[in-house]
């Protein structure tokens, strides 16, 4: 039986999946899965009463377990590798910390008005340690194999690329090829092309944040 998943629709268009980065990553890992699903797409503009009835604070992603709604993406994709074993995501505990303040350091430059509060640089600095990781134990996080934390990565690695090319003409050093390499092979998997949100409802989702 499919799976029910609530997922962001994009601004301005409800029909279209939207660009919530925690949501395409459990999509991610259902694809990689295999696991069906059914897509329930959410305005969260306009939130629909029999959602906000099962789920009160309005969170997406929420997944459909067992006649159970669960909210999360962490929790959330823990359900799932429990579940749907085969094949295993987890990835080893010494590499469960890889690239994981990336996020936080893109969401502060792009919002920074300030070219001189060290922003920038402290991404550069994450980048570069996940650059350093990927070159000693690349292509993904744990080599060969695709594990949770490049599910994870992979659609906030787009984000960035995605709103610092658009609002600040910046983009990820040429230097850092390890990390372009690693982008190149998740956004070319089949589950990305799949679950990716289009690039204008990316930009349309951080321009509020961006100019607040």
């Amino acid at each position: 039986m499919a799976s029910e998943i609530c997922v962001k629709a994009a601004a301005g268009a409800p029909d279209i999946l939207g660009d919530c980065p925690f949501c395409q990553r459990v999509l991610l890992t259902l694809e990689e899965k295999k696991v069906p699903y059914k897509l329930h797409l959410i305005n969260l503009n306009d939130k629909p009463k029999w959602f906000t009835d099962v789920n009160p604070e309005g969170k997406v992603p929420l997944i459909k377990f067992d006649d159970k709604w669960m909210a999360d993406s962490d929790v959330i994709v823990g359900i799932l590798e429990e579940k749907y074993s085969t094949p295993s995501f987890s990835p080893p505990p010494d590499y469960s910390s890889v690239g994981s303040k990336i996020f936080p350091s893109f969401v502060k430059f792009l919002k920074s008005k300030d070219p001189n509060d060290g922003s920038e640089q402290a991404l550069l600095d994450e980048l570069k340690a996940l650059d350093e990781h990927l070159k000693a134990h690349g292509p993904y996080i744990n080599g060969e194999k695709i594990t949770a934390i490049d599910l994870s990565l992979a659609p906030k690695l787009y984000h960035l690329e995605v709103a610092l090319g658009h609002f600040k003409k910046w983009t990820i050093p040429e230097s850092l090829h390890h990390v372009h390499k690693y982008m190149k092979l998740l956004f070319a998997r089949e589950s990305f092309e799949k679950t990716k949100a289009a690039k204008e409802h990316v930009i349309a989702g951080w321009e509020p944040k961006v100019n607040a």
